[in-house]
């Protein structure tokens, strides 16, 4: 959200002392959508800085002000119950702010809600010898029982897909690698604080060998055939697991083809990364740069 900023002034606004004088509003950034985005940077008693947010309200929606939101970093907690008064309500949180928001007009509002999704990944890296790098991991649900299974991590913010799956391989077993494709994507709900999860499975192609494993994430690691990988017990029994496992066999035999990454410039000029079926498009696109 971006527009204009927007500093306003009213008079005769009494503070807690009862001394009738000057209140300075709080300063927003106006956005596109009729909203108000504010952010705290000074401290404040939280009883001043209800009157501050209530003359600011009263202001807000004689402008017509739709959705105000307010960044509270951490070391304005104590401002927290003083805006939950006046009808805020927790929009979502990062380790040092507090995203607050309050919907003036009396009509259902039309703020976005916070992100719904967690992504991760999982890395299909194969070598010239027909084996893939598989884990053992020290933690959670596949601690000690023996299961061999692909190295897996999450999406950092900002970050691209085949970038995490590239860092996430490297990190866990020091294997350098590059990317290749996308093979597939599953879709789950109500999995990380009731956050839907995507996974996308990735294939990369190893440029070292040698493994050194993160200590404190794997109990171990090493190169497998792929067809061992694939007939392990657990991975039979399991068809989320065993799908997996018969896409990255058909890929091993050249059958099948996944989406490739390529960066484009969206209308805006930002960057992206557009993951498609290179072998079967009629016509190779003609801008960007293969990612």
């Amino acid at each position: 959200m971006s527009g204009s900023t927007t500093s306003m002034m009213v008079d005769e606004q009494r503070l807690p002392e009862n001394n009738v004088q000057q209140i300075e509003l709080l300063t927003g950034t106006e956005d596109s959508y009729g909203g108000v985005r504010v952010e705290i940077k000074n401290r404040m008693d939280s009883d001043v800085f209800g009157d501050v947010l209530r003359a600011s309200i009263s202001q807000w929606r004689q402008k017509g002000t739709k959705g105000v939101w307010i960044k509270l970093p951490i070391q304005h907690a104590n401002l927290v119950e003083a805006a939950v008064k006046e009808g805020f309500w927790y929009h979502h949180a990062e380790p040092n702010y507090l995203m607050l928001v309050l919907w003036i007009p009396k009509t259902a509002h039309t703020l976005p809600a916070n992100a719904s999704h967690r992504v991760g990944i999982g890395a299909f890296v194969i070598n010239s010898k027909g084996e893939v790098l598989v884990v053992q991991e020290n933690s959670g649900r596949f601690k000690g029982t023996g299961v061999w299974k692909l190295p897996t991590g999450v999406v950092n913010e900002g970050e691209d897909i085949c970038t995490a799956a590239i860092r996430e391989v490297e990190e866990e077993t020091g294997i350098k690698t590059e990317f290749v494709e996308i093979l597939a994507f599953r879709q789950s709900h109500k999995a990380f604080f009731t956050k839907s999860d995507l996974f996308f499975v990735c294939m990369l192609q190893p440029l070292s060998s040698e493994i050194q494993k993160q200590e404190e994430e794997l109990e171990a690691a090493q190169w497998m055939a792929v067809e061992e990988y694939a007939a392990q017990p657990f991975v039979k029994k399991n068809p989320l697991f065993d799908s997996i496992a018969n896409i990255c066999l058909a890929k091993k035999d050249m059958k099948y083809t996944g989406l490739s990454p390529f960066s484009a410039t969206s209308s805006s000029g930002k960057t992206n990364i557009l993951y498609f079926n290179n072998q079967d498009l009629k016509q190779p696109l003609s801008s960007g740069n293969q990612a």
